[in-house]
């Protein structure tokens, strides 16, 4: 049978290597007369000239013969190899043929390890970049999400790894971060996309922005809503760089694209600071806060004017809750004309979450 147009398409229409096809080709098909006749030893091998797969049995050359399957004559194995020896094996054409269901397993063999080989090309190709921001093409929507073409490659941005209500179209191309490369597939993709997770906003940060990609601003913390706002801790290694100011750019002209990449999820970044007090007054921007007591390990106060409480707190508590994540600490506001009035953030009752979101729908931080 001759398989050079098989061999030669599954090597350029599939970036495979054609000595692992060949040999796959060979397994298949060795398989399928193993099937058929399981007491004898075979061997197949491509011939690369002919462009024909030659399918051989073992035999042992004895001076005569008793078993037609497993010895040959001394005589006709001289016919088939000159050197033949006595109680030596030699490799014996088959003549015999395999059936319809022989085939069929055969074809199940080679394509579950073409398959194989698939996937492992594509680990190779992309466990490098695992981690890191690439571009791909909205292919199809899916039920669980996003198919995403990367290459000649499939990926999957999952319903979960995507960003609230943003609109995704199809044919358009898209900037994600390679969260996973799986090293076999799971369920039809080998890779999982994400556009929702904090590391995404830090990769994009580091992309887009010189001196965080050269290590002359560090990010040291990333805390994040998708779709509302991300909080980001910056220092500078350099006592002449401002880091926050070196990220924003002038007029906005670093920081503008990487909001127009999130939908206009703001970014509030923060400078890094080792006073736990002046990290909580950076966490609640775009809140001025009054004063800031430590209570203890796990509890801070904050002190701040009545109209001031809303930009703190945020649309649905969504703005003290990341400030709460980036500092660590369970942050309690208090009225400075009003010492009792104080707002826990673990109390979310029913009347407080409509007031913050009352009060966040004007809520523009920066």
């Amino acid at each position: 049978m001759n398989l050079t147009d098989v061999i030669e398409g599954l090597v350029e229409e599939r970036g495979l290597d054609r000595d692992k096809v060949i040999d796959i080709v060979c397994e298949g098909i060795k398989s399928a007369y193993v099937k058929k006749y399981p007491d004898i030893t075979f061997s197949v091998v491509f011939n690369k000239k002919t462009g024909n797969v030659e399918v051989c049995s073992e035999k042992t050359v004895v001076s005569a013969v008793t078993d037609e399957e497993r010895e040959i004559s001394l005589r006709r194995a001289k016919t088939i190899d000159a050197s033949a020896e006595l109680e030596k094996a030699i490799n014996v054409p088959f003549e015999e043929q395999i059936g319809r269901i022989e085939i069929l397993t055969a074809k199940q063999v080679i394509a579950s390890r073409i398959r194989d080989l698939e996937q492992l090309a594509v680990y190779n190709e992309f466990k490098e970049k695992q981690g890191t921001i690439i571009t791909g093409t909205v292919h199809k929507k899916e039920r669980a999400g996003y198919a995403v073409k990367v290459g000649e490659v499939l990926a999957l941005l999952p319903n979960d790894n995507s960003i609230p209500n943003e609109p995704i179209k199809v044919g358009h191309p898209i900037k994600v971060l390679l969260k996973d490369v799986y090293p076999t597939a799971r369920g039809d993709y080998q890779l999982m996309l994400d556009r929702a997770s904090g590391e995404f906003v830090q990769k994009l940060l580091e992309v887009e922005i010189p001196e965080i990609f050269e290590g002359l601003v560090d990010i040291k913390k990333v805390v994040r809503i998708p779709g509302y706002k991300s909080k980001v801790v910056v220092a500078s290694m350099r006592k002449e760089i401002d880091p926050v100011g070196t990220c924003v750019g002038v007029g906005g002209a670093r920081i503008k694209p990487i909001l127009r990449e999130l939908g206009q999820e703001k970014i509030d970044l923060i400078q890094a600071t080792d006073s736990i007090e002046k990290l909580v007054r950076s966490s609640l921007k775009p809140a001025e806060v009054d004063k800031v007591e430590v209570v203890d390990d796990n509890k801070v106060v904050v002190w701040l004017a009545p109209d001031q409480r809303s930009f703190a707190i945020g649309k649905m508590g969504q703005n003290i809750n990341l400030a709460s994540k980036l500092v660590g600490l369970e942050i309690q506001l208090q009225d400075v004309a009003s010492p009792s009035s104080e707002i826990n953030l673990l109390d979310d009752s029913d009347a407080e979450i409509a007031d913050y979101d009352a009060a966040g729908s004007s809520d523009e931080e920066s």
